[in-house]
């Protein structure tokens, strides 16, 4: 039989079994169609809202400061020049400031999923005292935004002390401001950044892990420790894997705790909010321009350097977004 006979044979059995279905196959075959052009038509306005902006931002880190003010260029650099990426560069200190932000990121993520795990499962599997109450507490870490204890945090940190004990055998309290240590102190507390978020998954996860295993676990003469490492952390892959990647991104980007605990160390959040003093510094002191750089020029250099900072970002995510993808779908949370 030829294809085009078999095409009218099926189009004749579609026709044959609308008629016998009263018109029902045809309306939902019509319904089928028009949801997958209205749900292409969605995912393609949710990419473009988002490639959108990185895109406008990667055509202006390429061009020349005569193209910023050319009304007749748009998206497309008539003049293309990655001079815009050196001064970025060297604004920043991209290569010192690139391997302190992945050292921190590194350090600070393992360290937050660490405890994090631990308490989640502690949450997820033992009763003890005001359980209750302090969930809650975890879940306030997670609503109550950190700015609004920002004052109490730098006092604690400018003045610290452990019961009075520094400032009866020194004389004065510790100033801790401006060091890594206080953020690793917060961390290994579980009052890092978004720790409450980590936990809160963690403990939906193990909840859904059914009892029997741990019991099995007890019955062949493991204890606590030996049936949490050996039998409930790696079934746990999955959401470590997700918050791992989360704590990594969101260190990586955030502003707020590295401006304020480390504040002399060179990461690269801290050095592009800096990237349009030093420009115009440049302009002032090198190029002996009095007013500094145009707006528009700066407003360039600052995309560029905002590029430089998510690249590695965007590139960590095409090697493991399948991975992570993978360890989203399967890690459902359970309310």
């Amino acid at each position: 039989m030829s294809k085009a006979a078999g095409k009218i044979k099926k189009n004749n059995n579609f026709w044959e079994r609308n008629r016998m279905s009263e018109g029902y196959l045809l309306k939902k075959t019509v319904m089928g169609i028009c949801v997958r052009i209205i749900r292409a038509f969605l995912l393609f306005g949710m990419c473009f809202l988002i490639l959108q902006p990185i895109l406008n931002k990667l055509s202006i880190s390429l061009m020349k400061e005569s193209d910023l003010y050319n009304p007749l260029v748009v998206n497309v650099p008539l003049h293309v020049t990655a001079a815009n990426y050196q001064l970025a560069a060297d604004f920043m200190g991209y290569g010192k400031a690139f391997m302190n932000t992945l050292f921190i990121s590194l350090s600070i993520a393992f360290l937050q999923i660490a405890v994090c795990t631990l308490v989640g499962y502690g949450f997820a599997r033992f009763k003890f005292p005001l359980k209750n109450f302090w969930f809650a507490c975890v879940l306030l870490m997670i609503v109550i935004p950190p700015q609004t204890v920002a004052t109490s945090l730098h006092l604690h940190f400018r003045f610290f002390d452990i019961l009075g004990i520094f400032k009866a055998t020194t004389g004065s309290t510790l100033n801790l401001r401006g060091s890594v240590l206080p953020y690793y102190m917060m961390s290994a507390g579980c009052m890092g950044l978004k720790n409450g978020l980590y936990i809160f998954l963690i403990r939906q996860f193990f909840r859904n892990i059914p009892f029997e295993l741990e019991e099995a676990a007890y019955v062949d003469g493991c204890g606590t420790l030996r049936t949490f490492f050996s039998i409930m952390l790696p079934d746990a892959k999955p959401i470590l894997t997700s918050c791992f990647l989360f704590a990594f991104v969101w260190q990586w980007t955030d502003g707020f705790y590295s401006s304020m605990f480390l504040g002399n160390v060179e990461l690269l959040s801290i050095q592009l909010t800096r990237i349009a003093d030093r420009l115009g510094q440049y302009f002032q002191n090198v190029l002996k321009i009095q007013g500094g750089a145009s707006i528009g020029y700066t407003n360039c250099i600052v995309a560029t350097g905002t590029l430089m900072v998510i690249a590695p970002l965007l590139i960590l995510y095409l090697f493991v977004q399948k991975g992570f993808v993978e360890s989203l779908s399967s890690s459902g949370i359970k309310m």
